[in-house]
This record gives C-alpha cells, sequence and structure tokens, in this order.
C-alpha cells in the first residue's frame, strides 16, 4: 500500500497486486509503455500522455515527473511511513540530515548557502545543471550547514558529497 500526492494535493491510495493496480480502491486500467531509460507512454481513458521522470530523490521519497510538458511533483509515502504516521511519529522518519549528494552527474550552476547557515527541510541549497536542465537541490531536512564540499562552476559525480550537516 502506498500513498501519493501530486503538488500536495490531497492525498490517493495506491495498492499494486497481480491483478493490477487500484487508485483509491478502484481498479486503475491503463496502457503504459516505456520509450526509453526514463520516458514513458500512457494512455488512459483514449487520452495520450507523454511522460518523463526528471528526478528521484530517495531521501525525501519525491519523484519530479513531466508530463504533457508540464512538472508535477509526486510526493509517496511508503506501508512504513504511513505506519509512521498513525503511531504520530512522522517526524521521527525524516531523521538527520547528514549530507546531500549529486542525485546525477552535472554542473553545480548555483549556491545560495553558506557554512553556518541554518536550513529548513525543503529549502533550496544549489543548483544543479544536468542534460541541459537546472535543477533545484533542496534540503532534505532541517540542519545547519557545516561544510560545502563544491563550488560554482564544478562539475560532480552521481553520488558525490555536496553538502555536509
Amino acid at each position: 500500500m502506498y500513498q501519493a500526492s501530486v503538488n500536495a494535493a490531497p492525498p490517493v491510495s495506491i495498492e499494486i497486486t497481480p491483478a493490477g493496480i487500484t487508485l483509491n480502491e478502484q481498479p486503475y486500467a491503463w496502457d503504459l509503455s516505456k520509450l526509453a531509460h526514463s520516458q514513458f507512454h500512457i494512455l488512459k481513458n483514449d487520452r495520450s500522455f507523454s511522460v518523463e521522470v526528471l528526478s528521484v530523490e530517495a531521501a525525501t521519497k519525491t519523484v519530479r515527473l513531466k508530463i504533457n510538458g508540464h512538472i508535477q511533483e509526486v510526493q509517496v509515502k511508503d506501508r512504513f511511513d504511513l505506519l509512521l504516521e498513525k503511531m504520530g511519529m512522522s517526524n521521527a522518519a525524516v531523521g538527520k540530515v547528514n549530507n546531500i549528494k549529486a542525485p546525477m552527474p552535472g554542473l553545480i550552476v548555483g549556491i545560495s548557502i553558506q557554512p553556518g547557515d541554518v536550513v529548513a527541510k525543503g529549502d533550496i541549497v544549489l543548483i544543479l545543471e544536468a542534460m541541459k536542465m537546472e535543477n533545484a537541490i533542496k534540503a532534505p531536512g532541517d540542519g545547519t550547514v557545516k561544510a560545502i564540499k563544491i563550488q560554482k562552476g564544478d562539475r560532480v559525480e552521481k553520488g558525490q558529497v555536496l553538502i555536509e550537516f
């Protein structure tokens, strides 16, 4: 069981079983075709959708999609997140943030913080250009910046530590 909300809209429950997918306990029928590594084509109710996965941030469980040219941000919760939330422990799941790593190779085109700055979850801390697109890298949790391991103009590799908290 999963829960997803698009652009902070009310959440939708998602169940994936061998019999298919249900949204809010209703069967969901669609035709999904993979076109390339992160590009898909979807047919639903005689409508066509072009979908590109722009980024997946495992730490914040956020997926950025481009659907027919429009950017959508999807926040996903799995059964463990839902259980913690039900128990009133959702903040405990966030955990302590130690660092931010590059989600993909690219070029650092902007840094909006300095060592000693206090950041809140969701604050944009830097801009990473990859595949001719600028990606805003956000703080996955609250913290104080300990060190910035990169500079504007640096090329970075996927998984490289960019900022320490």
